[in-house]
């Protein structure tokens, strides 16, 4: 092995790496682009996120010169029933879900006279379908006083100190999460209860809500409450969907890291070719570069076709194959195999899997390449690498 032989395996190295950024900003685009054109398909196709409002009441003034009167709910009882389903479209998963709505209120004319009290029920999303559609007020289903748009909304006379129970409930779908408002700014909430039934395990609370009471496990999921007596709160309440790995941007980092990868296995192939003799020649190191890349530009566009364990593990059974294959032909069956074949599942696929444990993968990476180098520092211990170097320059 010579400098300038070393040189060469660098610039190759080089080489690569820009054709592995290249790709990778191409899967980005791809993604980023996914996000807006496909995001919108799947809410037009299946909903967009559900926010739902507590239900508004109030009081019209009889002159409007004057404010309105706005009631608090006296009680809240809300039962909802969420179900995951994943649908794919093109490198990205969404999370869509079927809800199941029942809300049951109460409210009270505070008044020492009769009053004609307005009840506004708001929809929780501009794009959805509400089937099995209820709303009425002391059980009796009341009709719109206008064409239902955003939300729907009928009055109600109640005597003086007379309480009206309402109930809302259909079944609907979302995207992404579920919430629950008390209103607009920082809303009074007494006798509030809601509960909701999950299929999945995985949940998780969003930013600026308040998490659940109670969490019990059930067979399929959770079984969340909460519970609040007397609440003074502008938070909201609510779950966000599990999400699953994204086929986009999990090849795009694995194609920008991937010049890690193939530096440690040239560091290899270099020390073990010093050791036992084998002198590879850099356009040999080329093609071996090319078959790394072979992996990474197969997962890239054969992840939104297969599902993505099997994407992996053909991709990685293709560029192993490649490099194996080559190094059988060019040094021997058992370089190819062993030393070859063991360096690259190592660097290559191992690295590469990493990826799929979000969190893990730097620490995974990290580990394995301060092994590699304690391997390789022992294994080179003896090494004159001065003599190394004048023997294959003389040569």
């Amino acid at each position: 092995m010579t400098v300038w032989r070393l040189i060469a395996i660098g610039f190759i190295l080089i080489c690569v790496s820009v054709a592995w950024a290249i790709l990778g900003t191409s899967i980005t685009m791809r993604t980023r682009s996914g996000y807006e054109t496909l995001g919108k398909q799947v809410e037009e196709l299946w909903g967009a996120p559900h926010v739902q409002t507590a239900p508004v009441v109030h009081i019209p003034p009889p002159d409007e010169r004057m404010p309105e009167k706005y009631l608090e709910l006296e009680s809240s009882d809300i039962q909802v029933a969420l179900r995951l389903k994943h649908r794919q479209k093109g490198l990205l998963w969404y999370s869509t879900y079927e809800v199941t709505f029942d809300g049951r209120y109460t409210v009270q004319n505070p008044s020492d006279k009769a009053e004609e009290v307005k009840v506004r029920f708001v929809f929780p999303s501009y794009s959805a379908i509400y089937d099995d559609f209820v709303f009425t007020i002391n059980d009796i289903r009341v009709t719109p006083e206008e064409k239902p748009g955003e939300s729907i909304v009928s009055t109600v006379k109640l005597a003086p100190a007379e309480q009206a129970d309402i109930h809302a409930a259909y079944r609907s779908r979302g995207l992404d999460r579920w919430l629950y408002s008390f209103g607009s700014g920082i809303v009074n909430v007494r006798n509030f209860t809601l509960t909701v039934d999950t299929d999945f395990k995985d949940i998780n609370f969003p930013a600026h809500t308040i998490s659940a009471s109670t969490k019990t496990p059930t067979p399929q999921g959770w079984n969340l409450q909460w519970r609040f007596a007397n609440l003074l709160s502008d938070f909201n309440l609510g779950v966000e969907m599990p999400h699953k790995l994204n086929p986009g941007p999990l090849a795009s980092r694995m194609s920008f890291f991937a010049p890690v990868s193939l530096l440690f296995f040239f560091t290899v192939l270099v020390v073990l070719g010093v050791m036992k003799g084998v002198n590879l020649h850099p356009v040999h190191y080329f093609f071996l570069a090319a078959g790394f890349f072979a992996f990474h530009l197969l997962f890239a566009y054969l992840a939104d076709h297969l599902p993505l364990q099997l994407t992996f593990i053909i991709s990685a059974a293709v560029s192993l194959a490649l490099v194996v294959s080559y190094l059988w032909r060019v040094v021997n069956r058992r370089f190819a195999l062993c030393e070859a074949g063991i360096s690259q599942f190592l660097f290559l696929v191992l690295f590469s899997y990493a990826f799929f444990f979000e969190g893990y993968s730097g620490l995974v990476v990290t580990v394995g390449a301060i092994i590699t180098l304690a391997v390789l520092m022992q294994m080179t211990a003896r090494v004159n690498w001065e003599e190394v170097f004048k023997k294959k320059a003389a040569s």
